[in-house]
């Protein structure tokens, strides 16, 4: 079976908890990613997602409000050396998208929901290719 290490993605996006979040947004419409991780002193504190931005959007709290205060934090989190099967099964059942890739505590990858399906139809063509 796939690990995780295989098909996730190394080039992360890092905010701090204090960063305004309209410009942690920024950063990740620029990265086109949907997902940031959030270090304090080099630790994982928690994960940015689209849908935390979305949440603070509907708030009507973009303006003046840091990420700290939108992050999810504690999130759920995967080594490299576990299978694709264990990262689906915790994204199916938690209801998320995201799963930071940790080694000792450290972040070292990010795998989405995305990669895992990159991975199931990688010899799959879409519709009248």
């Amino acid at each position: 079976m796939t690990t995780v290490g295989e098909i996730m993605s190394r080039e992360l996006l890092d905010v701090e908890p204090g960063l305004p979040l309209a410009e942690a947004a920024g950063r990740m419409d620029e990265r086109r990613v949907g997902a940031a991780l959030v270090l304090s002193e080099g630790r994982l504190a928690g994960i940015l997602t689209e849908r935390d931005v979305l949440r603070a959007v509907a708030a009507g709290r973009v303006e003046g409000t840091t990420v700290g205060e939108w992050l999810t934090a504690h999130p759920e989190t995967i080594e490299s050396s576990d299978t694709t099967g264990l990262a689906a099964s915790l994204m199916i059942h938690g209801g998320f998208r995201h799963l930071p890739v940790v080694e000792a505590g450290t972040p070292v990858g990010i795998v989405s929901i995305r990669d895992l399906m990159r991975h199931v139809l990688d010899d799959e063509a879409p519709r009248g290719v």
